[in-house]
Formats: structure tokens, C-alpha cells, sequence
């Protein structure tokens, strides 16, 4: 059984009269790359300052290796903590070079131990051919892994990434995620990422916390978040999806307009089936999957708006009752707006929210 790194109890934060962090809770197991993942001010970037010791808590423990290291009494100082942090802005240092920068925080070993670990990790990060270059002369990318380079270097327990890949445009991100994660698996190193940006979180981390005003909603796999939202922040946060209004038939079954989805529906427990009734209405998440494009099907929907995205075009479609879904198909079906197209349902579980629910 992996041993548990990393350990939140009921954390909360506060600036003054204002709850930041509240009763925040989580375990992260030692390799394990976990993310807190949510909107602009939700407060993840704040319980990223309280676990590297930039912050101290209101109330709750944070616990490393099972030693305590913020409490409401006490706060283990940012440099006893072993974790290594990557800034939003890199925060290089412009007059050393990169292997300067890598090397910075290794002043307690011998020169020819500096060199060494030094030069291992230049071969890690594949900056070598750039070692003796300063900050200015690199690119964004080169940047970011120099400042990862220099976080691993003390060899830490826990690495922080704060929005690291913001400053990055769109293909660079996606690739530059792809390698920090292998950097980070290879070397064995558990870390916490936060962003506002659930293609990198889907990217680099293996369990991820969606938060909202200050609390996790669900801490879960990328696949669990998608397919399996705890509630409605979450199904709207994560993906793309509409709902619509469903009448649920029994324990396994629900009739949208778009015909009857079968399966288990875990959001809506047996108590709620025995106060509201069966045949009640409910609200169904529907994402763009879930909507198959077939020339066959004698179900008819109207194209009103198209997003081409190369081999995909995401549609916009009208449904007979008025209401929409979103529909995403190859795209050598090059449909136009005001067309009518033949759809099925393929969904193959269900996603359901009573209607008062949050």
C-alpha cells in the first residue's frame, strides 16, 4: 500500500471577515500527481500558499510524511518543508545562466556534487545544448523546464505548480503538459498542479479536485469527473454538456425527448425516488458524445450553430421542442446552419439531477 504524502484536514483560510479555503480536505498518496482545478478566486492558488507555508490556516492540520506542518497554533516554515515550487512567472533569476539557475538552491553540497546533479537534470529536462544561456535567450517552454529543473533539484518531497503553463500559448501547453508529467513520473515525484485549465489538469494530474467558493466539489479521476459528476458544478465545469428535462421511469431508466436512457442512476438515491415519486422530472446531462450524427434515424434536429475544430465540427442543434444539445461529428459531415440532420442517442449511463438540486 502506498504511503500517503500529503494529508489536508478541514483546512480553512481566511483574509479577515473573508472565508478564502474552507473545510478543505485530501489525501495524495507518495508518486502521485494531484491537481486542484476550478474558476478565477475559488481559492486553490491559496491552499497551494498554505501547504508550501506562504500562508498560514485559520483552522484544520496539513500534515507531510504524518508530521504536522500547519496548524491553528503552529506554521513549519516554507524552507523546512522539503517541497519545491514552480511560479507562475518561472521567477528565474536573469543574471544566471541556466545551469546557475538549476544549481541555486544546491549550496549546501560540494562543487562536484552540485555539477553533478546539475548536469542530470539538464539531461532530464533536455536543456543541455542551452546550459550556459541566460533566462532572456530562451523561449517560454525552456523557461518553464529550468524552473522545474530548479524545484527538483533539492530532490524535495512535494513540488507545487502554480498556473505554470499560463503564460504558454495553446500548442505549446498541450505539449509542454505531456512533458512535465513524464519528467515528474520519471523521477518519482509527487506533486500538486493548480489551474484554471482542464486540458492541462486532464493532461499531468492522476487524481483531480474540482473547487468552488472554497471547497472541493469532487476530488476524482479525469474519466469520473466527465462521466460521473457528484453534482451539478461539476457537470457544468468539466467538459461540455446541456441538460435536458427527463421524466425518470424507474430505478434504470429515464425518457428524455430523445428517447430512454438506460442505466444506473447513483445521483438520485431511493429515498428521493420515495418522497418525489417516480414519474418526477429531473434534469439530464447530455454531453457531445452523447449525440450521434446518423442519416438514418428518422429523429430530426437542426443545425443553428457549428464550431469546425479540424477533424471534428462541434454542432449546435434544435431539437423539435425547442431545446438544444451539442453534437460532435466527423468532419467530413460539413453540414449548414438551418439544415436538418438525423441524430440518436447514444449515451450509455446517465447523469441526473433532481431540478431543485445545486
Amino acid at each position: 500500500m502506498d504511503a500517503i504524502l500529503l494529508q489536508l484536514n478541514a483546512v480553512q483560510q481566511t483574509y479577515g471577515e473573508h472565508l478564502v479555503v474552507n473545510n478543505l480536505s485530501l489525501t495524495l498518496k507518495v508518486g502521485t500527481i494531484g491537481c486542484l482545478l476550478g474558476p478565477s478566486g475559488c481559492g486553490k492558488t491559496t491552499a497551494l500558499r498554505c501547504i508550501a507555508g506562504f500562508e498560514s490556516v485559520s483552522s484544520g492540520e496539513i500534515l507531510l510524511n504524518g508530521k504536522s506542518v500547519s496548524n491553528a497554533q503552529v506554521s513549519l516554515p516554507p524552507e523546512q518543508r522539503q517541497i519545491g515550487m514552480v511560479f507562475q512567472d518561472y521567477a528565474l533569476f536573469p543574471h544566471l545562466n541556466v545551469a546557475e539557475n538549476i544549481g541555486f538552491g544546491l549550496y549546501r553540497l560540494s562543487n562536484v556534487e552540485r555539477e553533478r546533479r546539475v548536469d542530470e537534470l539538464l539531461n532530464v529536462v533536455q536543456l543541455v545544448e542551452v546550459s550556459k544561456k541566460h533566462p532572456h535567450e530562451l523561449s517560454g517552454g525552456q523557461q518553464q523546464r529550468v524552473a522545474l529543473a530548479r524545484a527538483l533539484a533539492p530532490k524535495p518531497n512535494l513540488i507545487l505548480l502554480d498556473e505554470p503553463f499560463s503564460n504558454l500559448d495553446v500548442s505549446l501547453r498541450e505539449r509542454l503538459s505531456l512533458e512535465v508529467r513524464d519528467i515528474l513520473k520519471g523521477q518519482g515525484i509527487t506533486a500538486i498542479l493548480v489551474t484554471h485549465d482542464q486540458a492541462e489538469a486532464f493532461a499531468i494530474a492522476d487524481e483531480i479536485g474540482v473547487m468552488y467558493q472554497g471547497e472541493i466539489q469532487q476530488w476524482d479521476t479525469a474519466y469520473n469527473l466527465y462521466h460521473r459528476p457528484a453534482n451539478r458544478f461539476v457537470a457544468n465545469f468539466i467538459g461540455q454538456g446541456v441538460f435536458l428535462p427527463g421524466k425518470v421511469i424507474d430505478a434504470r431508466q429515464v425518457e428524455i425527448e430523445l428517447g430512454i436512457l438506460k442505466g444506473n442512476i447513483p445521483q438520485l438515491s431511493e429515498s428521493k425516488r420515495e418522497q418525489h415519486g417516480e414519474d418526477r422530472i429531473v434534469d439530464v446531462l447530455l454531453r457531445p458524445d452523447d449525440i450521434v450524427h446518423d442519416h438514418t434515424s428518422t429523429l430530426q434536429a437542426t443545425v443553428t450553430h457549428r464550431a469546425f475544430r479540424g477533424a471534428e465540427i462541434l454542432y449546435t442543434l434544435r431539437l423539435d421542442s425547442g431545446s438544444t444539445v451539442l453534437s460532435l461529428v466527423p468532419s467530413h459531415h460539413n453540414h449548414v446552419l438551418g439544415e436538418k440532420i438525423g441524430v440518436k442517442l447514444a449515451a450509455d449511463h446517465v447523469v441526473a439531477f433532481n431540478q431543485n438540486e445545486s
